[in-house]
Formats: C-alpha cells, structure tokens, sequence
C-alpha cells in the first residue's frame, strides 16, 4: 500500500512538472499563492490580535491558511464561525 501512495505521489508530481513546463507559466503564479498567504496570514492575525472579538484564537497552521487562501475573507468568516460554535 505504501508502494503504491509513493507511486501516485511520484506520477502526480510528473504531471505537474509537465504542465509547468509545457504550459510556459512562469514565477508570475508563485509570487500570486505567495502574496495570498501572507495576506492570509494578516487576516488571521488581525482577528487574533485586535480585540474585537475576545474568545476567539485561530491558530496559524496550514489547515488554516489554505482555508483563507482557498476561500479569502469569508475563510476568516468561516473560521470564526466554527471556533464561535464550538466553543
């Protein structure tokens, strides 16, 4: 089973790099994910430490960020409504 995950991992990172390449995308996308995780970053931050909400703390970690950088401000909407719920 192990074999066969490393063998799926190993065909899908092949295919991306033919794309990559084939396709002639440049860094131009790297530099787009980049700015939407730091911006991520800053929406999770501010609702961490501005106060506005008290009992609510959205940890940093990449199930987080790939939220907001998934869905953008209303992924920091959506975070907080479940750590709102949950509670």
């Amino acid at each position: 089973m192990k074999l066969v995950l490393i063998g799926i991992l190993v065909v899908s990172l092949a295919l991306l790099l033919y794309i990559l390449f084939s396709r002639k995308l440049g860094l131009v996308w790297l530099s787009r994910f980049g700015l939407h995780i730091v911006l991520a970053a800053l929406g999770i931050y501010v609702i961490n430490f501005s106060g506005l909400i008290t009992e609510v703390y959205i940890p940093l970690n990449p199930v987080t960020l790939s939220t907001v950088v998934v869905l953008g401000l209303p992924g920091v909407a959506l975070l907080v409504g479940l750590k709102l719920t949950m509670i």
